[in-house]
């Protein structure tokens, strides 16, 4: 009975925590929620997030209002057609007085990552987020440096029918646990923007409402989330059919699989549950899904067609109970 109270009461400290953040980054962007909810949920997943629309959105107010939450080590980067891999992860240079290789980290060691428009670099450069984004450490010169905890790479992406963009390769697209939209906002949305933007930016007036450990904290609280047998089972089908369909040439990965359950346990936790429900998963299985299978047909951007094949999917396996 003390350890259900004890489990109860910081349930509803993290709940508390949540409803702080999930305000706090309302003031600079108006009437997403979802999206909001979103970004947590990649945050407390300990992974990495895509967000891809059209310019002018709000991809970037999103990412930095979220950084300005949370009181650690953030970082934007610039992702431009001539920035170099040694721009990013840093470079090491040689002291003449200690005759030795002395390592300068790059803008990746930080807690908050903005790489903003990261497909206006080449796949070189792209490439070298990749080590980083899976393990949380970088290798350069034959020395591994480990990142700061917590860590996480918010990008904006530009739909590639845009110019000058390059296309994200599958291998960096299935290093992001969740892929989200922004979309317009509605009118009223758009009213409190512009009125609220009329003396300055609320982002700038922006003050974190939790510290890097209590985030640390709670994604450890989110492996502590039940998710039962039949759900495991319902994402191994949903998985298994993406593999088979003929229309697909590359189905759901195993790592695929596993950043489902673990993004649907985050989303219990956002919405202040100790148990994941089926609508956890069905949720999420579009943003964390879609973008890493591949259609054989695709339209221009090469996610419409997984998107409409994973919905007939999800349609098909039967939810359980």
């Amino acid at each position: 009975m003390a350890e259900q109270k004890l489990a109860a009461a910081d349930t509803d400290a993290a709940t508390r925590k949540i409803a702080r953040l999930i305000a706090n980054i309302e003031r600079a962007i108006h009437g997403k929620r979802e999206a909001i909810q979103q970004i947590l949920v990649g945050l407390l997943a300990c992974g990495h997030v895509l967000i891809e629309d059209v310019p002018g959105v709000g991809k970037t107010t999103l990412a930095r209002a979220l950084a300005r939450s949370v009181a650690c080590g953030f970082c934007r980067i610039q992702f431009t057609p001539d920035l170099l891999p040694s721009d990013v992860l840093g470079v090491s240079v040689y002291d003449q007085k200690t005759s030795a290789f002395v390592f300068h980290k790059g803008p990746l060691f930080a807690n908050i990552v903005l790489a903003d428009e990261i497909n206006r670099t080449a796949p070189r450069t792209q490439s070298a987020l990749l080590e980083a984004m899976n393990s949380f450490q970088v290798s350069i010169d034959g020395t591994t440096h480990v990142l700061p905890q917590p860590f996480m790479v918010l990008a904006t992406d530009n739909p590639i029918e845009y110019a000058g963009t390059y296309p994200l390769p599958e291998a960096q697209l299935d290093r992001f646990l969740l892929r989200i939209k922004i979309g317009y906002p509605d009118r009223g949305s758009e009213l409190k923007m512009l009125k609220g933007h009329q003396l300055a930016h609320p982002i700038d007036n922006l003050k974190p409402v939790v510290t890097a450990r209590q985030v640390l904290e709670m994604q450890a609280a989110v492996h502590r989330v039940a998710i039962s047998d039949a759900l495991c089972g319902y994402i191994l089908d949903v998985a298994r059919r993406t593999r088979e369909h003929k229309d697909l040439l590359l189905g759901v990965s195993p790592r695929g699989v596993k950043m489902l359950a673990r993004a649907a346990q985050a989303r219990a936790f956002v919405l202040g549950r100790a148990f994941v429900l089926p609508d956890d998963v069905k949720a999420l299985a579009p943003t964390v899904l879609a973008h890493r299978m591949v259609a054989r047909h695709r339209d221009i951007g090469g996610h419409r067609g997984a998107e409409s094949i994973l919905a007939e999917v999800l349609d098909a396996v039967e939810v359980p109970l």
